[in-house]
């Protein structure tokens, strides 16, 4: 089944600015939530690497407000993806280190990717839209 489902995964791009910190959060994560980590870990390695110097666009990112279907529910949300330290399910804002995090980074409009959830069930999204959180200032991140 598992390699079944990695000839599906949609291709995934992450930028350069954000690659460092998700492998080392990935690696952090291994003890506490084994299967997300193992997940964004494994997400990490198959994408494409942006140049940080490179804009992206229609790309989830790190801070990028995502509007996805369920695939299974119907259920339709708008999310930013966040780093850990900056969750908050009520504000909208939800981890890298969830699963719908983990399955989200990377992914472009248009794009579905079907994942295991730490219970054993298996989930779809789709991306509608991607748009960008970051302020406008240059120096964000610096």
């Amino acid at each position: 089944m598992l390699d079944n489902l990695q000839t599906r995964l949609p291709a995934i791009a992450i930028s350069a600015r954000d690659i460092d910190r998700l492998r080392h959060l990935a690696e952090a994560a291994m003890e506490k939530y084994p299967a997300t980590a193992e997940f964004l870990a494994r997400e990490i390695d198959r994408a494409e690497i942006i140049p940080a110097d490179r804009s992206i666009r229609n790309i989830v990112t790190m801070q990028s407000e995502v509007t996805f279907i369920d695939d299974i529910s119907g259920q339709k949300r708008t999310v930013i993806l966040v780093y850990p330290e900056d969750a908050d399910v009520d504000a909208g804002k939800i981890s890298i280190l969830t699963p719908i995090g983990a399955a989200l980074i990377g992914l472009s409009a248009g794009q579905s990717i079907e994942f295991q959830t730490p219970s054993g069930g298996w989930r779809s999204l789709t991306v509608i839209a991607v748009g960008s959180s970051w302020p406008a200032s240059p120096t964000h991140g610096k």
